[in-house]
């Protein structure tokens, strides 16, 4: 296993983390975790070196930290650092901090949180933490020793992340980052930033949700021109820890055979390892994908809320994703949903105050009515 240094202290952690949203299911009901195959993942992970698990309050509708806290019994909790997250959208007084903060502790059988994140910080929810005095909870979290050391977790625009980085001496931080992501969200510029400010930078989404692993025969036959050969995660990881500002990847492993590959992935994907020909075929692959994108969606939400509860960015990504990853069948599943909910795209009125708004300066309405004959078909 590689280690990398992480926070201040330099504490050595596992290149490579283990996500603990994705575990095997039962009965294709995400809030049932198989009990036998994740215990046996996780523990496997920890024999081979993995150091890092990251778990949030809302993982598996609650569960994911109770299955946790059950891995880390039998002497694997002093073997790790173990990372959680408090639910920021469920934080409505100062009271609350403590409340879930010690909810947590307790479903994970721990004493004290290694890692602790504020989840998911975007703009409507980090002025509300802020509002509620967010930074004397976190100094009493330490203080008490329930928490060693505390970062956050980030869904918003560039701006709003460089603000929160310089608002608190945090410890680290967790962004959104994959080879097709390059410029989403904080993105390879955020992650210079802070690690230009001494924050250490937690990478989720590596492989974009396994978006990546499942290619076309087009982008296949790039991947083929390699004289190494390697998976498409592989790659993909590869990518992301090819950057030394990297400290940790988190991976949402499923299955054994993940655990297995991944490990065997990280053990020699080091900072600048990745020869001037592959990066060069990565960015091939990548823009094969960007060519594929219908809408030139950005997801920041600016166009939010329509008047009409259209889903506006999230229907954008499911039409995206039916040419850049043939999810056709998924994308029209999920859409049917939001047809069932009233917030699918035949319910706009054309009033144009979207596109108004929009960065891109995208022409919304016209792309609402393609997406909703492909999707709606």
């Amino acid at each position: 296993m590689q280690y990398r240094s992480f926070t201040k202290d330099n504490i050595k952690v596992s290149a490579l983390g283990f996500g603990c949203m994705r575990f095997p299911t039962l009965d294709n009901d995400s809030s049932k975790i198989d009990e036998v195959k994740t215990i046996e993942m996780l523990r496997y992970a920890i024999d081979h070196g993995v150091n890092y698990i990251d778990t949030a309050y809302n993982y598996h509708q609650g569960n994911s930290e109770y299955m946790v806290g059950k891995a880390l019994k039998d002497g694997y909790r002093d073997k790790v650092y173990l990372a959680t997250k408090l639910p920021s959208w469920l934080i409505k007084n100062y009271e609350d901090f403590d409340k879930y903060l010690n909810e947590q502790l307790k479903k994970l059988d721990t004493e004290y949180i290694d890692f602790y994140l504020l989840h998911t910080l975007n703009r409507e929810f980090w002025d509300n933490l802020k509002s509620l005095d967010v930074f004397k909870f976190l100094e009493n979290a330490k203080r008490s020793g329930r928490v060693k050391y505390v970062g956050f977790s980030f869904h918003d625009e560039l701006d709003v992340f460089k603000e929160i980085i310089v608002s608190y001496e945090w410890d680290f931080c967790q962004i959104q980052l994959n080879y097709l992501d390059r410029s989403y969200q904080a993105g390879e510029e955020g992650l210079k930033f802070a690690y230009n400010k001494g924050i250490s930078v937690v990478i989720m989404e590596p492989i974009k949700g396994g978006k990546l692993t499942n290619p076309s025969g087009e982008i296949k036959s790039v991947w083929d021109l390699s004289e190494i050969k390697r998976t498409p995660a592989e790659w993909a990881l590869r990518w992301v820890l090819n950057h030394e500002e990297v400290s940790v990847l988190l991976s949402g492993m499923s299955t054994l055979d993940q655990v297995k590959e991944n490990i065997a992935t990280v053990s020699n994907a080091t900072p600048n390892s990745l020869t001037e020909e592959e990066i060069q075929l990565i960015d091939k692959v990548t823009e094969i994908y960007r060519q594929k994108v219908k809408v030139g969606c950005t997801g920041c939400e600016y166009c939010l809320p329509c008047e009409v509860n259209v889903n506006i960015p999230y229907i954008f990504q499911l039409y995206n994703d039916i040419y850049v990853f043939e999810t056709e069948a998924n994308s029209k599943r999920i859409y049917k949903s939001y047809i069932e909910n009233g917030k699918d795209a035949s319910k706009c009125m054309e009033c144009g105050k979207c596109e108004a708004l929009c960065p891109q300066s995208l022409e919304i309405r016209e792309h609402l009515k393609q997406a909703h004959l492909v999707l709606a078909d």
